[in-house]
């Protein structure tokens, strides 16, 4: 998990934007993670046809289905608009704009939860560790990264499937993952969950319209805590 400080120069060498270039660094160390429970994850990213069901099941009503940071932040939002910002005729399109928060209540309503990030890592690289889910070179062709101008439906670029079988894990929408953002500790981790608190959640896989470094299955989103959401930012749902 992470990337080694070879890789982290060269990718510096490359000039990218200075923000991305400033959080390089999270990605070290590069270290081994053993996960001991096996897990589902989602072949997609949750659909607007998906949440919707959500959303329409009276989600947004029900507290079981809301920690309680989550239910004092929707205590404070318009709920009604908010069930109108879900596009009903982009139905097998990501759905975006959610926050962590909404996405947490979804991930429990469907009888799961978010990965946390070492399980969404393991899910996109594998036990070899590929860079991308599909290899080890950047390819255009197998992901929604350069040079879009949206999001596509959801499974538009099955040659970018992951080792499991998982599609879009580069690109299309950014997704949320269960932890919040810190450094890695130094040595072997187990069945990681990051930090109890924090301010920052991770994002992993890039977006449409991004730089080719954020594909990489590595790359861990610096900037949003959990009441943010934009058309870059979806998720997917695991579950045992």
């Amino acid at each position: 998990m992470g990337t080694d400080e070879a890789t982290i120069q060269s990718l510096k060498a490359l000039n990218p934007p200075i923000p991305l270039l400033r959080e390089l660094a999270s990605e070290l160390p590069q270290h081994r993670v053993r996960i001991t429970r096996g897990y589902w994850i989602d072949k997609y990213e949750v659909t607007n046809k998906a949440f919707l069901a959500f959303v329409e099941a009276g989600g947004y009503r029900n507290k079981i289905f809301w920690t309680e940071a989550g239910w004092a932040w929707l205590s404070r939002q318009n709920v009604g608009q908010l069930q109108k910002n879900y596009p009903r005729n982009a139905v097998d399109k990501p759905v975006a704009c959610v926050t962590w928060f909404e996405a947490e209540a979804y991930a429990k309503w469907r009888g799961g939860r978010l990965p946390t990030e070492a399980e969404w890592e393991y899910a996109a690289r594998g036990p070899r560790s590929a860079t991308y889910p599909w290899g080890s070179e950047f390819d255009s062709s197998r992901c929604n990264v350069v040079g879009s101008t949206g999001l596509k439906p959801v499974g538009s670029y099955p040659q970018g499937a992951s080792w499991v079988g998982a599609l879009d894990m580069a690109g299309n929408a950014m997704e949320w993952v269960q932890d919040w953002l810190a450094p890695f500790p130094a040595g072997e981790a187990v069945d990681p969950t990051g930090p109890a608190t924090g301010n920052v959640k991770v994002e992993k896989g890039g977006w449409w319209s991004a730089p080719p470094l954020t594909a990489r299955s590595a790359y861990r989103h610096f900037e949003d805590p959990p009441d943010y959401g934009d058309a870059h930012i979806g998720f997917r749902v695991v579950s045992r």
